[in-house]
């Protein structure tokens, strides 16, 4: 369950004219690159790895329009700054919830399944299935962004992240 819910951070030229699911394919394949990497497995280099891994997130995944959805009605309340400033704190909360779990991936086989395009949206169906033999659905919403396709939630086994956050933070 490791890497399933933040698998989506790269490269903006590399990705500019992806399709949504090879934006997917191309930035988990980034992300497993920095966690084999030998020199940043080391505990000395937690820092190094975990920006590499953050810059490769925030390239495909876009924090401000999850926020956005997340807060739903309570967006148009804050000022400009305020904006800003959640973004930037939900980001970090998200960094700060799953990193760890990402850092924990140990070859679990990741296949991509069904791509669905409709106008501006997309939906990537994928799945992880662990050493155990246990499979873990994964759905990514993608909203086009100009050339590129950027993740706005993350469906885990039917619970949409944004979904749950809302929820939360209506309360």
């Amino acid at each position: 369950l490791s890497i399933l819910t933040t698998i989506a951070f790269s490269t903006d030229t590399a990705y500019s004219a992806l399709s949504p699911v090879k934006t997917m394919n191309a930035t988990t394949d980034r992300i497993v690159e920095i966690l084999k990497d030998k020199e940043l497995k080391k505990a000395s280099k937690t820092t190094e790895r975990r920006a590499a891994i953050r810059k490769a997130v925030t390239e495909v995944f876009d924090f401000e329009e999850m926020s956005k959805r997340a807060l739903a009605v309570h967006w148009q309340k804050l000022s400009i700054e305020e904006r800003n400033e959640f973004v930037s704190l939900f980001s970090d909360l998200l960094e700060r919830s799953y990193i760890k779990k990402i850092e924990s991936y140990s070859d679990e086989k990741i296949d991509y399944l069904e791509e669905k395009i409709d106008g501006e949206n997309a939906l990537v169906k994928s799945k992880i299935t662990t050493k155990r033999n246990l499979e873990i659905p994964i759905d990514y919403k993608l909203l086009r962004r100009g050339e590129k396709w950027r993740v706005y939630d993350v469906v885990i086994e039917g619970v949409s992240l944004v979904n749950n956050y809302r929820t939360q933070f209506n309360k």
